[in-house]
C-alpha cells in the first residue's frame, strides 16, 4: 500500500492509556497522556506538510516498520525517512485520519496500541485507503517513541444491493392495519450487508393469530429488477416482480396455494408520508377464477412504545 507507512506514524503518535495503580502513578499517566496526545497534534502538522525528517524523529533509533503491501521492513530512522518521502511523491492531496481501537500497557515504558488507519485524497482519483494497525511504544529518556509497527489492509466489505433497494427503505419499521375484525402487523428490516429486506407479518383476530408469514425483498441481478418472496404458515408460497410507477410501487404476485393451486394479483403499494401509506390488491386470479379487486386501505406506523 502506497501510503501505509504514513498512515500507521500517525497511529503511533496517538492517544495512550496507563494502567497504574497508585495516585503518583495516575499523575504520571497525566502528564504522559497529555505529552503523546501533544505529539499526535506534531505528527498530524508534520503529514499534512509532507515533513518526513520530523516524523521519522518520533521513531526510536531502531524502530522497526513492516510494510502490510509487500511484508518488507524499514529498519532505523533513515529508511523509515527514506520510505516516507517515496510515500508522499505524488501524494499532496493526502489526508491522515486515525481510531484507535485499544492500549494494552505491558509495563510502564512499553504500550500496544492498535486500530485503523485512513488515508483520503481531495483531488486526485486514488481511492481512500484503510488499514488495521499494531504499534509498539517504548519511553526512553523520558520519551515517548514508535519502535515497532506492522499493518494489514482492511478486508474488502462484502458486496451489497442497498442501491438497489434503498429506494423501500421508507418501508423500515413496524407497520398496523387494523380495522373492527382484524389486526395485521408487519415488522420490515434489513438484513445484514443490507441485501435483503425481511417483512414478517401476522394476522391476528381478537387475541389469537390467525396467519402469519414472512416476505424477503431483494434485487435480481439477473433480470435488473427488485423481487420479493412470500411464504406463509398455511404452506402457500408467491414471488413477486416490482415496479416504481410514479408514487407508486407495482407488484406483480404470482403464487402457489397449499393444495397446488395457482394464484395472481397486483399488489399496489403507495406511499402517503413517513408514518402511512396505502395498499390495494387487484387483477385476482385464483385457479383461473377472477376475484373482485380488494379495497384500498390505510397502514400506518405502529407508535414507538
Amino acid at each position: 500500500m502506497k501510503h501505509a507507512l504514513s498512515k500507521t506514524l500517525f497511529a503511533g503518535a496517538a492517544v495512550m492509556a496507563l494502567t497504574f495503580s497508585s495516585p503518583a502513578d495516575a499523575a504520571d499517566q497525566s502528564r504522559d497522556e497529555a505529552t503523546i496526545r501533544a505529539n499526535c497534534e506534531k505528527y498530524v502538522e508534520a503529514y499534512n506538510r509532507r515533513d518526513s525528517k520530523t516524523m521519522a524523529s518520533m521513531w526510536s533509533p531502531e524502530a522497526v516498520y513492516i510494510d502490510a503491501e509487500t511484508g518488507e521492513q524499514a529498519v532505523g530512522r533513515d529508511s523509515i525517512a527514506k520510505q516516507l518521502d517515496e510515500s508522499f511523491a505524488g501524494a499532496e492531496d493526502a489526508k491522515l485520519a486515525v481510531k484507535i481501537d485499544s492500549i494494552d500497557f505491558v509495563s510502564p515504558n512499553v504500550a500496544i496500541e492498535k486500530g485503523t488507519a485512513d488515508v483520503t485524497y481531495s483531488k486526485s482519483k486514488s481511492k481512500p485507503e484503510k488499514t488495521d494497525y499494531t504499534a509498539v511504544h517504548v519511553k526512553r529518556d523520558g520519551k515517548w517513541l514508535l519502535d515497532r509497527v506492522s499493518e494489514v489492509e482492511e478486508p474488502t466489505p462484502p458486496p451489497s444491493n442497498y442501491e438497489h433497494l434503498k429506494e423501500l427503505e421508507w418501508m423500515i419499521g413496524s407497520w398496523v392495519d387494523k380495522d373492527e375484525v382484524a389486526t395485521i402487523q408487519t415488522d420490515c428490516e434489513w438484513t445484514k450487508n443490507k441485501n435483503f429486506m425481511t417483512r414478517s407479518f401476522a394476522v391476528a383476530i381478537g387475541n389469537e393469530i390467525n396467519k402469519s408469514g414472512m416476505q424477503i425483498i431483494g434485487w435480481d441481478p439477473v433480470n435488473k429488477q427488485i423481487r420479493s418472496w412470500v411464504f406463509d404458515s398455511e404452506g402457500g408460497y408467491s414471488d413477486g416482480k416490482w415496479k416504481h410507477k410514479g408514487d407508486k410501487w407495482i407488484v406483480q404476485q404470482t403464487g402457489t396455494l397449499p393444495d397446488g393451486g395457482k394464484t395472481s394479483a397486483v399488489h399496489i403499494y403507495k406511499k402517503i408520508n413517513d408514518n402511512s401509506l396505502t395498499w390495494q390488491a387487484t387483477d385476482r386470479v385464483v385457479d383461473g377464477e377472477m376475484l373482485p379487486n380488494l379495497d384500498e386501505v390505510l397502514i400506518v406506523r405502529k407508535p414507538t412504545e
